[in-house]
This record gives structure tokens, sequence and C-alpha cells, in this order.
């Protein structure tokens, strides 16, 4: 037979190698069972049995490898359920898994962004809710990677948040903001889910409705947690800012108190949360921030889970142990056959052990699973006590915090009695009134002994169960160390939290007895001073009976002062000797002072004239610099009346920019300009600021001439004029630098505001596009011819439409006049159709002779000036015909005025100028379609004055005019007609010089823009810019058949 101690080593190596791979092979068989069985397309809730397997596999492999392993093969784009499932699963790893479970899924963002933004965009219901959970979730680990010192579950001690949020207040606001931000969405997942349910008792306890409601558990709370922590660095905030700052902060936070208390009482009223979570209940007010003490009435709310109820499972899906004690001494056996052969058909006893010891191992580990579970179960419970503790701790410093009120109260009250001394009664009174305090304050001081003694039983009785919980946990030697730990820290906390109390409770003796000592301090003081009250009174009879004695002093004293008298006049005989000798060395003295000032005198002339001679050379410089200055600006100024210079032109850009340089060498120069009169010995700034300048002005000068060679009449003279005016100040104030005494008083004001001018004209001469893209011109182009025709044809059919109303509503004098101005208006808009088209068929020919090898939007974008202007052109037709329709219209119907059509003629008229010039200036003179579109333009002319004239007589015809019969008037009622009628003509004078004031600005403005702009209503008018070549609108007085045809 053969024997275990006869295999070789390379097979032992061999068998140990393949036990290992098969323990990693069921480990990973047992994590993809768990993941399949928990992440599914049923619309039920994850089983806690599955999660938590999951959550003990990152636990066993130290990270979340299998599991993002399996996940990230699983269909989450077929299936909104099965996606809702794996965010839910995913939020329990991140709370409960090992810590490293964060870096994992930090690689991995990029799989849940995707997730989220393809369900976001289907209108799918668990798809808008896997949205929304899939950034908060990317929220939630970009939080916690940035601040590694908040763990996944958020549970850390006030002194954590404390030493995290530091002293800065950047890091603090920070912070909260990011706080503020995790918040809400956490808030606007619960929101979403219950948004989408019925919350009646009976919905909560189906499965459809617990699938969306599982995941608010882990919801709840971190919501706790970042409620509380929000609530530490709010008050923090308040303490280091003004409350006008914080406005913002608070108003954020009392909207999410008031959603989180919305959702923790809808959250209650359920059944299904009932039994697994213990929510807590908020105050019925936010805290208030502006009062500092309200910190001591907050209490953390504290999130409780009970025990959990045994799950019916099967023990083999459990820990699979059938599998695992079939599978290695079947693989063992398999390896020992090809090795040896087989032991004759007989199993050997060592063998036969093995098996047996491997099946208890086997056994052991399970009991062991089940040991961990329970001790698990245990250190919830002890959790929950310890939350209960944290509680009453809140409570004490809550008490301390109302203590220590009382204490400043006392203090004051100590303070005022110091100052109020000299009142005895008062002080007295105050005196009975802090004993009453103090015995309050000692009243406390017994509750709180009292308080302190519950909170030693109640450890005492933690301690009890806890070393029952210990002798529970005795079943295997890891258990044991794991239940040692355990116990050791809830003994470590408890032992703490007692250590706290004992400080807090000596300390608040300590200040009662503080208390004790300052009150009899100050009553030792109130006695002090009522027995120096009686001192001083009998110090005042002392004091009179040293005035009798002072009093026979003082004829004791007179005598002596007569004897001193004459000691003095023996004395005065000696000074008068000594004054003598002085006055004859004071002589000497002179003398000497004399001679130095003789020789410094001459130093100091000698200093001046050096003085002088730097002086006069760096003011030569100065003077150099100045010609040098005026002989570069006159040459400026000179380029301006040039006839050679006529042919030099320049861009408003580079105008812009030469004299934005030039104002800004103006400040240089002024600071050169100031040191040089604090200090003339030295002019090198002012030289070179100077030199700058000139340079700079003159490039000014020369560019806004060649400037203005390509500008419109009104502008080029006044920018010339402005160059002009600008050389001349800058020479003027050129030759107050070169006299002394107007040197100090030279000022650049005049210099600047002739830059100033140039620089504004240049603004205004720079060209306004239209805001479109280049290669989309041509386009646009015959979108607006297509449209303006498209907008006539309207027309045409409108005023028909229009005609057969007239002729169906209206007879006799109205019938025939309005026939009239509809007919003129058809003949109108006939003629300007037909100038579209030829229009068209001209612009077709321009670009066809003009483009060469080039596409028709590239001829368009290269000269883009000229096809905003056929654009600007083609607008103001199709606005303008549609504007005369109306108007047409309006008359028709009686509620417009006869003026607003003929001014919609005139406009008529100067949009088809407009459009005639644009199309004129890229046309040959010889082209057929130029010759044919001016005979159109002439005829548009016509047809506008037609109506014109036809809606004048149709206006005269149809009002009635009162016939002015001033016979039965007296003089007076006469006199006074007259006068009245005066005063209306100077009214209406007044009026008319204020509309024709309005009416010019407006035209300023019109002419002003380059492009379309658009309307209230969105249609869209014309704004020709004011450019050489392109006709400018005829006034509103003047007749379309006498403009330019």
């Amino acid at each position: 037979m053969n024997s275990i101690k006869s295999v070789p080593a390379r097979v032992l190596s061999r068998r140990g190698g393949h036990s290992l791979e098969a323990e990693r092979e069921q480990f990973d068989k047992s994590q993809a069972i768990s993941i399949s069985k928990a992440i599914n397309t049923q619309e039920a809730p994850v089983k806690e049995k599955h999660a938590r397997r999951i959550i003990l596999g990152t636990h066993h492999e130290k990270g979340a490898f299998t599991f993002w392993s399996y996940a990230i093969g699983l269909p989450l784009p077929s299936s909104a359920i099965l996606s809702w499932k794996f965010c839910h699963v995913l939020h329990k790893v991140l709370r409960d898994g090992h810590p490293n479970v964060l870096q994992d899924c930090q690689r991995y963002r990029s799989n849940i962004r995707e997730t989220g933004d393809l369900w976001g965009h289907l209108h799918d219901r668990y798809g808008q809710l896997v949205s929304i959970y899939t950034r908060l979730l990317l929220t939630k680990i970009s939080f916690h990677v940035k601040h590694p010192e908040f763990p996944p579950g958020l549970e850390v001690s006030d002194e954590v948040l404390e030493k995290t949020a530091g002293t800065d207040v950047n890091n603090i606001f920070q912070l909260t903001v990011e706080l503020f931000d995790y918040l809400d969405c956490e808030l606007k997942l619960s929101e979403s889910v219950f948004r989408q349910l019925n919350t009646s008792m009976a919905v909560s306890q189906m499965s459809a409705v617990q699938c969306r409601l599982a995941p608010l558990i882990q919801v709840i709370q971190d919501c706790s947690h970042l409620y509380h922590y929000s609530v530490k660095l709010m008050f923090k905030l308040h303490s280091c800012l003004p409350a006008d700052t914080l406005q913002g902060h608070r108003d954020r936070f009392h909207e999410q108190f008031r959603s989180l208390k919305n959702f923790f009482k809808r959250a209650s009223d359920m059944l299904y949360f009932k039994r697994l979570i213990q929510i807590p209940r908020l105050p019925e007010s936010p805290p208030n921030f502006l009062r500092a003490s309200a910190l001591a009435e907050h209490v953390k709310p504290v999130v409780v889970i009970p025990d959990e109820a045994p799950e019916d499972e099967e023990p083999e899906n459990l820990i699979e142990i059938s599998t695992t004690s079939t599978t290695e001494p079947q693989i063992t056996s398999d390896l020992f056959e090809q090795t040896f052969g087989p032991p004759n058909g007989v199993w050997d006893d060592r063998d036969a052990q093995i098996e047996s010891l491997k099946k208890e191992v086997e056994t052991l580990r399970a009991e062991m699973e089940k040991i961990k579970l329970e001790a698990q179960r245990y250190i919830t419970q002890l959790k929950a006590q310890v939350n209960s503790l944290e509680g009453e701790v809140e409570e004490q410093r809550k008490q301390k915090q109302k203590a220590l009120v009382d204490n400043e109260q006392l203090r004051d009250e100590l303070e005022r009695l110091q100052r109020a001394k000299q009142d005895s009664d008062r002080s007295q009174r105050l005196c009975a009134e802090a004993e009453k305090k103090a015995n309050a304050t000692e009243i406390r001081y017994t509750k709180l002994k009292e308080k302190h003694s519950e909170l030693i039983n109640t450890h005492a009785e933690l301690l009890r169960k806890n070393a029952d919980t210990a002798k529970q946990l005795t079943v295997t030697q890891q258990s044991q160390e794991e239940v040692a730990r355990v116990k050791e820290q809830l003994a470590f906390q408890v032992e703490q939290v007692k250590r706290e109390a004992e400080m807090k409770l000596e300390d608040q003796s300590v200040q009662m007895e503080q208390l004790r000592q300052e009150l009899d301090a100050r009553r030792d003081e109130l006695e002090q001073a009522q027995r120096s009250l009686s001192h001083a009174k009998q110090a005042g009879v002392e004091l009179s009976a040293q005035l009798d004695a002072l009093h026979a002093e003082k004829e004791v004293l007179r005598r002596s002062v007569s004897e001193k008298e004459c000691e003095l006049l023996s004395t005065r005989g000696l000074v008068q000797e000594k004054e003598l000798q002085l006055s004859q060395e004071a002589d000497r003295a002179t003398r000497e002072i004399r001679e130095l000032q003789g020789r410094l005198l001459e130093k100091s002339n000698q200093e001046q004239s050096l003085q002088q001679k730097l002086l006069d050379e760096q003011f030569g410089i100065l003077q150099e610099t100045v010609r040098e200055a005026q002989a570069i600006l006159n040459d400026a100024l000179a380029k301006l009346d040039d006839p050679l210079h006529l042919r030099c032109t320049s861009s408003p850009d580079y105008l812009l920019s030469r004299a934005q340089a030039a104002l800004e060498s103006t400040d240089a120069l002024e600071k050169g300009h100031a040191q040089y009169v604090a200090s003339m010995a030295d002019a090198a700034g002012l030289v070179g600021a100077l030199a700058l300048f000139a340079h700079l002005a003159g490039d000014t000068i020369v560019n806004g001439s060649a400037t203005a060679h390509l500008a419109p009449t009104d502008h080029a003279d006044r920018l010339t004029e402005t160059c002009r005016e600008c050389g001349q100040s800058s020479l003027e104030y050129l030759e107050q630098l070169k006299d002394r005494q107007r040197l100090g008083s030279a000022q650049l004001g005049h210099v600047q505001g002739a830059l100033r001018g140039v620089l504004q004209l240049a603004q205004e001469l720079r060209p306004k596009s239209l805001d479109i893209k280049q290669e989309e011109l041509g386009d646009m182009v015959e979108k607006e011819m297509a449209s303006t025709s498209e907008a006539i044809e309207d027309a045409v059919r409108r005023i028909e439409e229009m005609m057969s109303q007239a002729r169906s509503e209206s007879s006799g004098v109205k019938l025939e006049v309005n026939e009239r101005i509809l007919n003129s208006c058809t003949d109108l808009m006939k003629a300007i159709r037909l100038l579209v088209t030829t229009s068209t068929n001209l612009q077709k020919e321009i670009v066809e002779s003009g483009r060469g090898a080039a596409t028709t939007q590239e001829f368009y974008a290269k000269n883009s000036r000229w096809t905003e202007g056929l654009i600007s052109a083609s607008k103001a037709v199709g606005w303008g015909a549609t504007q005369l329709v109306e108007s047409a219209d309006r008359v028709v119907l009686h509620t417009g005025k006869y003026e607003e059509l003929i001014v919609c003629s005139h406009e008529i008229a100067a949009s088809t100028a407009q459009l005639v010039a644009a199309s004129k200036v890229k046309a040959e003179k010889s082209s057929r379609n130029l010759a044919k579109l001016q005979e159109c333009s002439r005829n548009v002319n016509e047809m506008a004055a037609n109506v014109v004239a036809s809606t004048k007589s149709g206006q005269e015809q149809i009002e009635e005019k009162d016939t002015m019969d001033f016979s039965g008037m007296s003089l007076i009622k006469l006199k006074k007609e007259e006068m009245e009628t005066q005063v209306k003509v100077l009214e209406l004078e007044k009026r008319l010089e204020g509309e024709r004031v309005r009416l010019g600005e407006l035209r300023k403005q019109h002419y002003g823009l380059a492009g379309g702009c658009e309307d209230e209503d969105g249609e869209a008018r014309p704004a020709p810019a004011p450019r050489r070549g392109i006709l400018k609108k005829p006034p509103i007085a003047q007749k379309p058949g006498l403009g330019e045809p």
C-alpha cells in the first residue's frame, strides 16, 4: 500500500497550488452567483444576504476587483431595472465594503457616467431614476476621494470634522458648499422616487414599490450624517464671518432642511421602512445660526438599524460546503492515482483521516462564518447603545452650555456690583440676587451630578452586557480576538465618554468655586469701602486740626522770607560780575561763528553753481527732445494737407490701436513730467516718454488722415479736424515745456481729449457685420431673396383679399377710394416683384462673371461687405412690402391713418433704391440686366408716387371739412377765438419741433447700425450703413418720384 510519506515533493507542490487555485475558483464562483442573484431584471428589492456576501467578498480580497470584473460584463443598457439594482448594490458596497473599494470605483467612473447618460436620454421611469442615482454615486466617489478623512460610510467624530475643516475660513466655506451639493444629490434621488410612487400604506408592501424604496435606506443613513456635519460647519462659519455674507448659505440650508424633514416624515409613515430602519426625527424649525448658544440645542440625528430577521436560505448557497468538499478530494485523488496508480481498490487509513479532518475543517469554517454574523449583529446592537449614549452626552453638553450662559450672566452681575460700589443699598440688593442665582447654579450642579451617577450606572450595565457578549463570542480563537478587539474599542469609547463627563463636571465645580470666591471678594471690597468712608470722616476732623497748625506755620514762613530777601540782594552783585564775564566770552564765540559762516557760504555757492550747471544740461537735453518731437508732429500735420497723401489709406481698426497706444503713452508722459517737476536734476523719464509720445501721436495723425480718405464725408471731416486738433494741442504742450516758467503748469488734458475723440470716431467707423459665418453668406443671400419674393407674393394675395372684402362691405365713395388705393398698392407690389426678379438675375450674372474657378459661397465670403449690403436691402424691401399691406388693411378697415401709407411708400422707394445701389456696385455698365433693373427702379418710384397720390386724394375726398362761419361772433369773441387758435398753433409747432428732433435722433441711430436688427415682433428691419456707394433713405416728406431712380 502506498503511503503519503512517499509522495514526491513535485506532486505535493502541485497539490498545494491546485488547492489555492480551487479556493480562488470557489470564491469567484460564489461571488458570481451572489452578483447574478443580487443584480437581475426582476422588479424586486435586492436581498440582504446576497449583498452581504458581496460586501464580505470585498473584505476577503481587500478590494472590489472581482465585483467590477463581473459588473462590467452585465448588460446594463438592456434593462433599466438591472441598472437600478446595480446602482443600489454599488452604493452598499461603497458604504460597507473594504476601504480600497473607493479607489477601485474611482477607476470605473466612466462606466458609471456612461450608464447614467444612456438612461438619462431615454423616457423610462426607471431610466430617469438611474440617471439621478449615477450622479449621486459620482458625487459620492469624488467627495470621498477629495476628502479621505471622511469614510464612504460618513461616520466620523466631531474632532475629526474640526480637524478636517481647519481654521482657514476659505476651507470651511468650500467644505460646506461640497456637503450641500452632496446632500442635494441625496434629496433629489428621494424626491424622484416618491414622485413616482403612491405613498399609501398598502402600496409600500408591493415588491415593485419596494424595488424603488430599497436604496433609500442608504440615502437615509447618508443624509443623517450630512445634516449633522452641515449644522456644525454652519455654526463655525457664523463665528468667523458676518451674517450678511452667509445669507445664501442659510437660505440653501433652510431649503434642504424642509426637504429632508419632509423626506424623513414620509419615509417613517411607510411600513416598509418601519421594520428595516429607525428614522430620526428632526426639530420643528431649523437651527438659528445667528445665536451661538443655539449649537447647544442641536441634537445629532442617529439612525438605528434593528436586528435583522433570519432569512430562509439554503446552507449550500451561503457557504457551499458540499461543492468544496467534493471537489478538493476528487482533484487530490485524481492526481494521486495519476502518479501512483489506484491503491488496489482500498483507501489508506490516513487518507480517510485526512478526508474526515477536511470535512471537520469545512464544518468549523461554516460555524465560524455563522459566529461572525452573530458577532456582527452584537456589534450593531452595541453601536446602537453607543449612539444612545452619545445622545445623552449631547444632552449633557446642552446643559453645560446653559450653565455657561448662567455663569456669564453672573459675571455681568458682579461687574455691575463693582461699578456701583458707592450705592450700598443697590449693592446689597444685587448681592442678594447673585446669591439666589448661585443657589440655582448649585441646584443645577446637583442635577448634573445625578445625571453623572445615572451615566455611571448605564456604563456599568453596558460593561455587564459587554462581558456577556464576550462570553458568547469565545467559540474559536479567531472570533475571540475579534470580539476582544471590539470589546476593547467599546470599553475605550465608554471610558472616554466617562472621562469627558467627569472632566466636564470637574470644570463646572471649579467654575462654581471660582464664582463663590469672586462673590466673597466682592463682599470684602464692599465692607472695605464702608470702612474707608468712616475713615474719611475721621480724616476730615484731623484735617481741620492740621489747617490750624498750617496757619501758624505760615506766619513763621513769612518771617523767613524777609530774611531770604536780604540774602538775595547780596547775591545779585555776584550775578552781575558773572554776566560781564559771560558777555565777553559770547563776543569771542560770535566772531568765530562769522568766520565759519563765510566758509560755509563759499561752499554753498560752489554747490549751487554745479547744481545749476546740471539743471541747465538736463533742460538742454529736454529742449532738444522737444524740438525733435515738434518736428515729428509738424511733419504729421503736414500730411493732412499733402495732396500726395490722398492715395494712402488705413483701416479704422489700425487707427484704433495707434490712438489707444498714444493715449496710454500720455500716462507715462504725465508721470515723467511730474518726476521732472519734482526733481529737475533728472530728465531721463520725461525725455523717454516724450519721444515715445511724439512718435505715437504722429503715427495716429497720419493714420487718421489715411482712414479719413475712405470714410463718409461727415466722419472724414470730423476725423481730420480731430487729428489736426490733436496735433495743435500736442504742439502747445511742447511749447509750454520749452518755457521754464510755464513748464510746471503744462497739462495734457486737451491732448488726451483729442485722442479720445479720435478713438471714438475710429470706433464709429469700424465695420459692423452680420452675426453669421462667412461660409453661410451665400445661402443667406439666396434665402433672403427668396423670402423677399414670398413676402411680396403674400402681399399681393392679401391685397386681392382686401379688395374683395372692401367690395362686399363698402359702397359709394368709400368703395371708390378703397379700390383706388388698393389698385395702386397692387401695381406697386407687381413693380417690386419685377424689380426683385431682375435683381436676382443680375446678382447671378455678377456671381458667374466674378467668381472664376471659386464656388458661389467662396465668392460671397470674399465679398462679404457687398453680400451684407444685398441681405440688408432684401430684408428692407420685404419688410416694407409687409408694412404697406398692413397699413392698407388698417386704412380700409378705418382703424389706421392715411399718413402710414405715405410713409410706407417712401420706405419702399428708399429700400428699392438701396437694393439697386447694392446690385449696381459689382455689375458691369454694359449689362442688360442692370439697365432693366434701373428701369424697374424708376417704375417702382412711379408706383409709389401713385400710392401717395391716391392716398392723398382719397383722404381729401373722405374727410369732411367744416365750414368756417364767423359771421355771428362779436369782436370780443373773435379776439378770444383768435388767441386760443394762436395758443394751439404754438403748441402744435412745439410738438412738431420735438418730433423732428426725435426723428433726427432715430435716423442717426438707424444709420449708425450695420446689418439687420430684430424688432420686438421678431421681424427683420433694415439698417443700412451710411457708406459711400450706397444710397441713403429719402426723408419722410420727400416724394419717391423725386428721388434717384
